[in-house]
């Protein structure tokens, strides 16, 4: 009897191997590919890793070439599956590695994705021996009680959860290459320079760009403050109670009024106990929410997060969980946190007679919460491992703990008929706050006060400010927002801005829409909305998920996103001239750095025949004035130009440097960007 048991990544093939095995292990090689085999209960095993999907969906190769088919014909065509770049010798062990075995058991991470990934692996080795029996593993966390326990209990594929994977691919494959083929040649920005149009993607960079848009739109608007310094034994402040004063008169009077008192009198005080509410079991969304407050990019975090969860530190990341199943034995875990670095605070949690967790809104029968599995100390982990580690444990023993208890005063105080308000803040336990430090609010401790008393005054002044705009998304808030408007998934949504980085479309943290991003929105969002705004889209996840959970066949799905790209398209051909030359004529606006010296044309950031960048002249050939631009780097043109030559300046650096502005004049003394 042998069997083969395949897994989702090498590293994971290994724990699982050295799990199984008590660590007995062998380590052999088929076509380059590591496998570990070992015997067990009479059973011969032999445990291969894949490389995520070994398989990847094209369309054929006669419709690969964008200008000898019609964008809109892609949507109709059926793509096809080939072996992906790189993981040839992977099919080669698989297949030999089919004929030796009589059983094959899938035990890829358990999602959508995952199911998909063992899918194609099963299809590569059911080629060779159709005689295999199959079974499938699964599992949360790569611990020895979790994978001991999924290997006993197997079951069988879900085929539904693998064809939803599958419809992502189909109709992400359509979306993205119809539309950004139709976008990139509309715009004669094929080649190198092409702009990338994708279902989700699209939808996402227009929340950015919209806020975007109110934030350069926004307009400041004076408003005025009366503040009081009083005293009673401690000196303490107190606002007007009417907050902002939009007219700078009425402001005046009021500050008038009070500031003629050297005394003020406490008209009301209340002292009151609020009990502050320890926070839900972590999501994906919320976890990637306060590892970017962290300052991890999300798909930063999610990938230290996989790590953990591969090397048996946390449960799997990928989750929309927030409820702790019952079978999840919470006081074990926290007897394995006792041999980590939080051994106190676990020792603390065991001591309580019963163990009360929180339970989110979304309780889901795929994966738990993220939690701790195993115990781990400092020196295990890289600093980024350990970051993320600490946020997991932290957020878990949190979960577990009390309420804290805040001590809330609220006083008001009379200035000769001005009513000022103040309040004060204090800790009488800290409860779940003690586990989880991060965001813990400032203790404000005002001095003791009974209503009637007087207050000496000491001062009271106007203070002018100004409203603000709307804040920037974070990483994490934009996946909050995108969770909301059901754009991508909890296994997606940190890919897609990732994506954005990576297209150019946006740049600096937060992230802020580059011109090339805003002109590709701003093109669609006049003539082509639906593309940019999150219904389809959202409509679509929700179909994928019935997919996965037996209500919709996979056919239905990819049919329905034919019609809508149908729809689209229709539109898109209608207004083709005018979406061109939209994004034409604002793409050459963000080309131009400067007027030239010389002749007084316009200054572009332009390509050689070969593809290097440089900065010419718009009145070539007739004037040839050019200045080099560094190869490699991220270019910022400023509005200002070199006081010694008269040539642009930018602002310029490599890596995560500081960077500095200098004249793109390499004959300037103003120059260093060569």
């Amino acid at each position: 009897m042998s069997t083969l048991i395949v897994c989702e990544k090498q590293n994971a093939a290994k724990r699982i191997a050295d799990i199984l095995s008590h660590g007995k292990a062998i380590e052999t090689f088929a076509h380059k590919v590591r496998v570990y085999v070992f015997k067990r209960d009479g059973i011969d095993f032999s445990i291969i890793g894949l490389r995520g999907h070994i398989l990847e969906l094209d369309y054929p190769e006669e419709f690969r070439r964008w200008h000898r088919i019609k964008p809109r014909e892609l949507t109709h065509i059926a793509p096809e599956k080939k072996v992906s770049k790189g993981a040839r010798s992977i099919v080669s062990a698989l297949k030999d590695l089919a004929r030796e075995h009589e059983n094959i058991i899938i035990a890829t991470d358990y999602d959508r994705e995952g199911e998909l990934i063992g899918v194609e692996g099963l299809g590569i080795v059911k080629d060779v021996n159709p005689r295999l029996k199959v079974k499938r593993a699964r599992f949360s966390a790569l611990t020895k009680d979790e994978v001991e326990g999924a290997f006993k209990n197997l079951v069988d594929i879900d085929y539904n959860l693998s064809q939803s994977a599958e419809s992502r691919q189909v109709v992400d494959l359509a979306w993205g290459a119809s539309l950004t083929r139709f976008i990139s040649i509309a715009s004669n920005q094929s080649g190198k320079d092409f702009l990338s149009v994708g279902r989700v993607q699209s939808p996402t960079l227009a929340l950015l760009v919209d806020r975007e848009k109110e934030i350069e739109s926004f307009k400041p608007e004076p408003y005025w403050e009366i503040e009081a310094t009083m005293e009673k034994k401690e000196k303490f402040t107190a606002k007007h109670i009417n907050g902002k004063f939009h007219d700078k008169k009425t402001a005046s009077e009021v500050l008038v009024r009070a500031g003629s008192t050297s005394t003020g009198n406490i008209v009301k005080m209340r002292i009151k106990e609020k009990k502050d509410k320890p926070p839900a079991p972590y999501n994906t969304t919320a976890f990637l929410r306060d590892a970017t407050r962290q300052g991890f990019t999300a798909a930063r975090a999610m990938s230290v997060a996989e790590d953990l969860y591969t090397n048996g530190f946390i449960s799997y990341p990928r989750t929309d969980n927030t409820v702790y199943p019952k079978s999840l034995n919470l006081r074990n875990l926290l007897e394995k946190m006792k041999e980590s670095e939080f051994s106190s605070e676990a020792s603390e949690l065991l001591s309580l007679p019963r163990l009360s967790p929180t339970r989110g809104k979304t309780l889901a029968t795929d994966h738990p919460p993220i939690h701790p599995t195993g115990a781990a100390k400092k020196k295990d982990l890289n600093r980024n491992q350990w970051k993320v580690y600490e946020l997991v444990v932290r957020r878990f023993l949190a979960t577990l703990a009390k309420p804290a208890v805040q001590e809330v005063t609220n006083v008001e105080i009379d200035l000769n008929g001005e009513i000022f308000a103040t309040s004060g803040l204090k800790f009488t336990d800290l409860g779940w706050r003690r586990y989880f430090p991060y965001y813990t609010p400032k203790e404000k401790i005002l001095p003791a006060m009974i209503e009637g008393e007087e207050v000496k005054v000491l001062g009271v002044e106007m203070i002018e400010d100004q409203t603000k705009p709307p804040n920037r998304f974070g990483q994490g808030a934009l996946i909050g927002e995108m969770e909301r408007l059901g754009l991508g998934t909890k296994s997606t949504r940190h890919e897609i801005i990732q994506k954005l980085y990576g297209r150019g479309y946006v740049n600096d943290s937060p992230p802020r829409p580059t011109p090339s991003g805003i002109a590709v929105i701003e093109a669609l969002e006049e003539h082509a909305r639906t593309i940019t705004r999150a219904r389809m889209t959202s409509t679509l996840e929700k179909d994928m998920a019935e997919v996965a959970e037996g209500k919709k066949e996979f056919e239905d799905v990819v049919r329905e996103s034919q019609v809508m790209l149908d729809k689209v398209f229709i539109i898109l051909e209608e207004n083709k001239e005018n979406i061109g030359s939209s994004i034409k004529e604002a793409l050459k606006k963000q080309r131009i750095v400067g007027e030239c010296q010389r002749c007084g044309g316009e200054l572009l950031i332009t390509r050689s025949r070969r593809g290097k960048r440089f900065v010419g002249c718009s009145n070539f050939p007739k004037c040839r004035n050019s200045y080099p631009l560094p190869q490699k780097g991220k270019l910022d043109f400023v509005d200002s130009t070199c006081e010694k030559c008269g040539a642009p300046k930018i602002k310029f650096g490599r890596g995560r440097g500081k960077k500095k502005e200098v004249c793109i004049n390499i004959k300037c003394e103003g120059s260093k960007v060569s």
